[in-house]
């Protein structure tokens, strides 16, 4: 799998201004992030890819001591349905 990479509020696999896969946020406030888009282009679907960018950004707000507020679909419902997220889902 490629390597994910850190970036301006976002991580990203490929090139930081034309990406292949991308999660990106916001800071709301000192203790919240907003998830508000992920994106995994059609040559890497199927390989769990925005799942690991999901993964990436929870392991990231643990370690800022940072909630997630997602408003991006996809992040909201994997964060949802994973039980071992729920420490970082905000609300």
């Amino acid at each position: 799998m490629a390597d994910i990479k850190k970036g301006d509020h976002k991580f990203y696999i490929g090139d930081e201004e034309d990406p292949k896969a991308e999660i990106t946020y916001i800071d709301v406030d000192a203790d919240t992030l907003n998830v508000d888009h992920t994106y995994v282009s059609e040559d890497l679907r199927g390989e769990g890819i925005a799942g690991k960018l999901v993964e990436k950004m929870v392991n990231f707000a643990r370690d800022e001591g940072k909630k997630i507020d997602p408003t991006c679909e996809y992040t909201k419902k994997k964060m949802e349905k994973t039980p071992e997220y729920h420490d970082v889902l905000a609300g």
